[in-house]
This record gives structure tokens, C-alpha cells and sequence, in this order.
């Protein structure tokens, strides 16, 4: 896998000619023209909703083009499904995890390609093949683990590694870095940069433009389903490609903290364990404040938010909402408290993928949007759905959407609006702008902020540290499984955030 080739291509590996693709209400791509060539890493960037997600399932099989052609080391490429794309040697890391959570890492990344012996499944050395190429990948992990017994930053890692096993030629990564941190990004991307050595055409879509200038080549943009330009990474900068991207200006400054947070404790942390997870977590979140929490992966940061709400049972500790003890969370009990969890895995924990936005958005509010004999409002569900799909910049045919068809970040929307229907006053938002483009993550940054204006307290986990520093009143860092130290704004600096974060004493 590691062996470089030594080749010039003036021909792309892959071509497509007016390429368009239609939904019901929806013109999905619009005569998209691109080229990817050999030994190179191109960048495919857009807004949620700019055709990105739907290009990718064309060329892995799972959609067919309307019009257009595609051809692939110079011939047509008809594909009948995704098992024809992987035959040809293109493989796809998608943003939302395909993994089966009841089987191990190594039948993960094998799962359909079993190695036997004599008839039978010859699991050590489907093990040991599993292990040298995690070994390749510069990750320790072990290839026995159930997929289910691993954070999602480690199945995003599982799934990187199960398409290099099929040593394709054309490797699409679909926001790869967005559950991962530090180390496992930098070996990604080393990983990455020894691919396009060996001749590898790498497609990569991020809404990270600071990793451009680590691993880009090329640029293409799309917007609104149409092709807007491709670029040289050397000959243009990130302000002309985000001026690309959304055909307007945007500002990446972050919205300006304009009140003072209250000195009302709204929760309190006391000396909060979870069995192996975390141990002996202490801090309080105010009235109106952003309380943003850093660490690397396996931190602990998403199990103290799941241990909260309830999902995780509390080994020692104390957990106070609103001067309200809880001695035994339960998300039913939390969420009538005002405690609101919203999902780093949108997928498996979040949304109703089969059902439309009007369910999604009140689902956490049946209660209220039903009458005495327990029938829903439809008319107050329609009018509260509608609200929030203007309010959030939702792009969708119409309320009756399905969820599966939404761009990921207009689903994570939906998530966050379902919560401002049900009126929390305390929101755990965990990864809040995973997969989410650079201007809609500054109507989320303002949401947020005008939210903690109005007292509604925010509990913000992130793995973006320039998110949390922009954001955040304080930071409470973690590292491996204990608060180290909590900043506040004026000491903040990514230097000091990753030291407390390799640390294991805290301060």
C-alpha cells in the first residue's frame, strides 16, 4: 500500500461531462463538469445542500445520474451499485458511519471479503491482516474490539482504514476529520500525502479550510447544485473560495459576547465519576453562559454530557439542575428539567431518518402539540416546524421533507430546532457544527449567542478549538478521563488548552 509510484498522468483518472441529478421539488446537480487526476488531492467544496453529498453517491454507486457522462481510466462508467464502484477500485469514507456496531474491527473492514481456510472463517488471519494494516495507519487499536465498545472518532478511523484495504484508485473522503483530533488527524493526513505519492486520486470534502493548505492540490467549488469554478490551491486564497462557495461575503469573525453572564448557577457538577470513563469531575454552568469543554478523543468529554442526561449511570458524584438534585438522571426527568442533549451522532441517536421534518422537529414535544384525547395539532405543528425552518436557513422542498434527504447539516439544524420548540433552558450540544459549511455555522455561532443573551445556558463540546475560543465564557479541559483545569476567556490560547489537555494531574 506504502509504495511509491513514479508516474506523470496528463489524463484524469475520472471525468465527468454535464452531469445533472434530480428529487422530487429538488434540482440536485446541474451540468457538473470535474476532473480528478492521479497523485493528486482535490478538494470538493460547498454549502450544505450545494450537491456535494449527491455527486459522491453517483460516483460509489448509490444514486444514478440523470444526464451526463462519466468515464473512468478513459471508458463509461455505467454503475449498477456500490459493490461495481469498490470492483473498479473507488472507495468511499462517508460522514455518516456505515459500520455494523455488533461485530469486531476486523470483520468490519473485511465484512463481505472473509478470509478462510478449509470452508471455514479463518479469523486469525483476517485478525492479523486487520492489525498490520492498523498498524500501517499508525493506530493502536485492537482489531478484536467490538465496533459498538469504540467512541465515534474511532469508528471514523475503522472506516478510513476499511477503504484502504481496498487499495482503490480513486479514494473520496467525506468529511474525515470531523470526529477526530491532534494525532489521529496529522496521521490521516500523512497517511493521505503518502496516497497521492503511490498515484492515488484523493477527493476530499471538509469544511476545515485550514486544512487546505496541509494536504490541497486543487479546489472545485459547487453551489446551489451547479459548478462554480476549480481552482489551484497555490494561486487562490480562502477568502475568493468562500466568496465561491456562497456568492456573498461572509464573516469569519465570531459574534461579540454584548451581556454578562448572571452569577445564577443553573448546574452544578460535584465530584461527577462514571465507572472507567471519567472520574471526579467538578464544575458549575451559569445563567446565559457558553461553558465550552476541550480534550482529545477518549477524553471523557461526551460521556460527562451522556452521564447528565442519564444514558451513562453515575458511579459517584452529585448533579444539580436548577437547585434540584438528581440522584439518579434519567432523560425524561433531565429534559422536564430544561435539559436539553443534542447528539454528536446524528444519525444513530438523533433523527427519524424515515420521517419527514414536522416529526423530527416536535418530537421531543408530543406532549405539548397534542390535545386532551392525545391526538397531535397538526396545524401548531406545521406553524412551529415552518418557524424554525426559516429561522435556521433550512434548506428543504417543504416541512413534509424527508430527513434522510437533507444535507447533514441542515439535519443537524432540524435537531437544533426541535429543542428550541420543546423551550430548554440548558443546552448540552455536543459537536454542535460537525459536517456544518462555514456560513451556516455562523447562523448556528449567532443562534447561540443570541440564545445565551435571552439566559438559555450552554454546555458546548467541541473538537474545534478556534470554535471554542470564539464562543465559549470559559473552558473546562479534559484529559483522559479528568478536568484538568477550567479557563476563562482572557487565558485562553490554543497553547495552553492542549497542554492542561495532555496532562494528567489536574491544576
Amino acid at each position: 500500500m506504502f509504495e511509491a509510484i513514479d508516474k506523470i498522468v496528463d489524463k484524469p483518472i475520472l471525468s465527468l461531462k454535464g452531469v445533472g441529478k434530480s428529487f422530487p421539488g429538488t434540482r440536485a446537480l446541474d451540468d457538473i463538469n470535474l476532473d480528478f487526476y492521479e497523485g493528486e488531492i482535490h478538494v470538493l467544496l460547498g454549502e450544505n445542500g450545494a450537491g456535494k453529498s449527491t455527486l459522491i453517491k453517483i460516483l460509489s454507486g448509490i444514486y444514478f445520474k440523470d444526464e451526463g457522462d462519466i468515464t473512468y481510466l478513459g471508458e463509461p462508467m455505467n454503475l449498477k451499485g456500490a459493490l461495481d464502484a469498490q470492483n473498479l477500485g473507488i472507495s468511499v469514507v462517508h460522514q455518516e458511519l456505515n459500520l455494523c456496531r455488533d461485530i469486531t474491527v476486523a470483520d468490519n473492514i473485511f465484512i463481505g471479503r472473509e478470509f478462510e481456510k478449509n470452508g471455514f472463517l479463518d479469523k486469525t488471519t483476517q485478525n492479523k491482516k486487520a492489525k498490520e494494516l492498523l498498524d500501517k495507519m499508525g493506530l493502536d487499536m485492537d482489531p478484536t474490539k467490538l465496533i459498538s465498545e469504540l467512541t465515534v472518532g474511532e469508528q471514523q478511523l475503522v472506516e478510513i482504514a476499511k477503504a484502504l484495504s481496498f487499495e482503490s484508485k480513486v479514494l473520496i473522503l467525506d468529511e474525515p476529520t470531523s470526529a477526530i483530533t491532534g494525532k489521529e488527524v496529522d496521521t490521516l493526513f500523512s497517511i493521505m500525502k503518502q496516497l497521492k505519492k503511490n498515484g492515488v486520486a484523493l477527493i476530499y470534502i471538509s469544511h476545515r479550510m485550514e486544512e487546505f493548505e496541509i494536504i490541497a492540490d486543487k479546489v472545485s467549488v459547487l453551489r446551489d447544485g451547479q459548478y462554480i469554478g476549480t481552482k489551484a490551491f497555490k494561486d487562490t486564497t480562502l477568502d475568493e473560495l468562500i466568496q465561491m462557495m456562497v456568492g456573498r461575503e461572509v464573516y469569519s469573525d465570531y459574534p461579540a459576547r454584548v451581556n454578562n453572564v448572571s452569577n445564577k448557577v443553573v448546574m452544578a457538577v460535584k465530584s461527577l465519576s462514571c465507572d472507567s470513563f471519567f472520574q471526579d469531575v467538578s464544575f458549575e454552568l451559569k445563567e446565559g453562559e457558553i461553558l465550552g469543554i476541550s480534550g482529545l478523543m477518549g477524553a471523557g468529554r461526551t460521556e460527562i454530557a451522556k452521564t447528565i442526561i442519564g444514558f451513562y449511570h453515575k458511579s459517584n458524584g452529585e448533579i444539580k439542575i436548577f437547585d434540584k438534585v438528581v440522584l439518579h438522571p434519567t432523560i425524561e426527568e433531565v429534559t422536564k428539567l430544561g435539559v436539553a442533549y443534542l447528539t454528536e451522532d446524528r444519525r444513530h441517536e438523533g433523527l427519524a431518518l424515515n420521517q419527514d421534518i414536522v416529526f423530527n422537529s416536535i418530537l421531543a414535544s408530543v406532549k405539548e402539540f397534542s390535545n386532551k384525547f392525545g391526538f397531535l395539532k397538526l396545524k401548531e405543528n406545521e406553524k412551529a416546524t415552518k418557524d424554525y425552518i426559516k429561522l435556521l436557513k433550512i434548506k428543504a422542498p417543504s416541512s413534509h421533507t424527508l430527513i434522510s434527504a437533507l444535507s447533514g447539516g441542515n439535519q443537524q439544524k432540524v435537531i437544533i430546532g426541535r429543542w428550541l420548540i420543546k423551550n430548554s433552558k440548558i443546552l448540552i450540544m455536543d459537536e454542535p457544527t460537525r459536517g456544518i459549511d462555514v456560513n451556516a455555522k455562523q447562523e448556528i455561532y449567532q443562534l447561540i449567542r443570541e440564545l445565551s443573551r435571552k439566559g438559555i445556558s450552554v454546555l458546548m463540546i467541541s473538537s474545534e478549538l478556534p470554535e471554542l475560543m470564539g464562543m465559549s465564557d470559559r473552558i473546562a479541559v479534559m484529559s483522559r478521563g479528568h478536568l484538568t483545569k477550567i479557563l476563562d476567556k482572557k487565558d485562553f490560547s490554543q497553547e495552553l488548552i492542549m497542554k492542561y489537555a495532555t496532562d494528567t494531574v489536574p491544576a
